[in-house]
């Protein structure tokens, strides 16, 4: 591997590591308040949709109805439950029935 392979896996780690030290260096032992505790704490729900959304929408070639079943099973079945296994277990279930009918 030449220069250029290692001084990009350089820049990659430095830029994954800044913005994970920076609030533990500077933020250590003081107490946020509660709007952006709050928005801090709803992070990683709105990237995990981000991610999933387009999944939705090619989980199958040509058949968009398959991913819309699953994303409405799901979202049902988690407002229903908050057992995270609930709601996979069953989305999974629904489809492999959909998937044995049509």
């Amino acid at each position: 591997m030449g220069a250029w392979y290692w001084w990009t896996i350089f820049g990659m780690a430095l830029v994954t590591y800044i913005p994970r030290v920076f609030p533990l260096t500077f933020l250590e032992g003081k107490k946020l308040p509660p709007v952006i505790s709050g928005v801090l704490s709803n992070i990683p729900f709105a990237v995990l949709g981000a991610l999933i959304f387009p999944a939705i929408l090619y989980v199958q070639q040509g058949n968009l109805l398959f991913g819309l079943i699953g994303a409405v099973v799901a979202f049902t079945l988690a407002i229903i439950s908050t057992n995270v296994m609930v709601v996979v277990l069953g989305t999974i279930g629904v489809l492999a029935v959909y998937s044995l009918l049509f």
